[in-house]
């Protein structure tokens, strides 16, 4: 396991001095490739096509955040829907859903990480339309579905960290997998590993309370309020679809380790719920670590515990079986 990740030797730079440590390709506005620069000592696995790796320049045009500097002409993000000039390897890949409303500079946190590690990242950040109209979601779930069963993805391992509103979105992606099991069957079995964090779990009234805690702090009754009325004016095209995707999560097709995180605390999070959840996935075999904590916050618990998230996390990424 130890000869499968590399150490990058700029690791140990602070976020404002990210310069060079990465290269970043826009597929679209809301899905970010990134991937550290291909060296002697960085390949894992060596490909006939990691020379088109230079077609990727090093982000020094890019600001701490991982984003193109307005004032920068040459920065290095393209906004081709293809992954045409990202680099061919064996590395893992890891697909993070965002929270709503993810700051890039937040979500560099869990993507400076994994990118430690050796892995490549796609970003997924999912808007409040994706889950206020359940089709839109589909769709969104089909594009990135898209996205990772591109040529040069197709052999890539894979391993999914989805937060809050994030594992809805993948879950979209699991009902296009159930619907299609054939057709989609390689997808489901790359995935190597996936973690749960802080996933929006329990009754309609968890889903309006998260809604109006993430849009508009402020008025978060008013906006629960009117959530829960739009889903009962609209309820077989939102509440009786939530009730679908729950079903498809539970019974969940990739059957590969897993871990949640979550606390008794969020208003979210029904705990129970997630813990019947991993019960019924213990008994599918389906082997399942997770960390409940008392007291936490929602979206936040490496904010809030980061010794102990990482410990794990890093404990169920050695776990993994990934291979060159």
């Amino acid at each position: 396991m130890g000869n499968l990740f590399f150490t990058r030797t700029k690791a140990a730079l602070s976020e404002s001095q990210d310069e060079g440590r990465f290269m970043v390709k826009m597929i679209k506005k809301s899905i970010t490739y990134y991937s550290t620069p291909l060296s002697e000592q960085q390949i894992l696995c060596p490909t006939k096509d990691s020379k088109t790796s230079s077609s990727l320049r090093p982000t020094s045009s890019l600001s701490p955040s991982g984003l193109p500097l307005n004032n920068s002409p040459s920065a290095d993000i393209s906004t081709s829907p293809l992954l045409s000039s990202t680099p061919s390897t064996s590395r893992p890949l890891l697909v993070f859903f965002a929270w709503l409303g993810a700051k890039p500079k937040d979500v560099a946190k869990y993507r400076n990480i994994y990118l430690d590690r050796g892995f490549d990242v796609l970003v997924v950040y999912s808007s409040v339309k994706h889950f206020l109209w359940p089709q839109c979601g589909l769709s969104y779930g089909l594009e990135v579905m898209k996205v990772l069963e591109e040529p040069q993805l197709t052999g890539r391992q894979l391993v999914v960290h989805a937060t809050s509103i994030g594992g809805y979105t993948f879950t979209q992606i699991l009902t296009h997998i159930v619907a299609g099991v054939e057709k989609h069957s390689a997808l489901a079995q790359r995935v190597r590993g996936h973690i749960y964090d802080s996933l929006v779990a329990g009754t309609l009234e968890h889903m309006a309370t998260g809604l109006g805690k993430t849009l508009l702090p402020r008025f978060e009754g008013l906006v629960k309020n009117l959530a829960m009325f739009y889903f009962w004016l609209f309820k077989t095209k939102t509440a009786d679809i939530y009730e679908s995707s729950v079903q498809v999560f539970r019974n969940n097709p990739i059957t590969t380790p897993a871990l949640f995180f979550f606390s008794e605390n969020d208003a979210l999070c029904d705990p129970d719920v997630i813990d019947d959840m991993i019960d019924l996935w213990r008994k599918r075999n389906v082997t399942v670590e997770s960390r409940r904590w008392k007291e936490s916050k929602h979206a936040a618990h490496m904010r809030c515990h980061p010794q102990e998230y990482r410990s794990l996390l890093e404990r169920f990424l050695n776990s993994l079986d990934l291979r060159p």
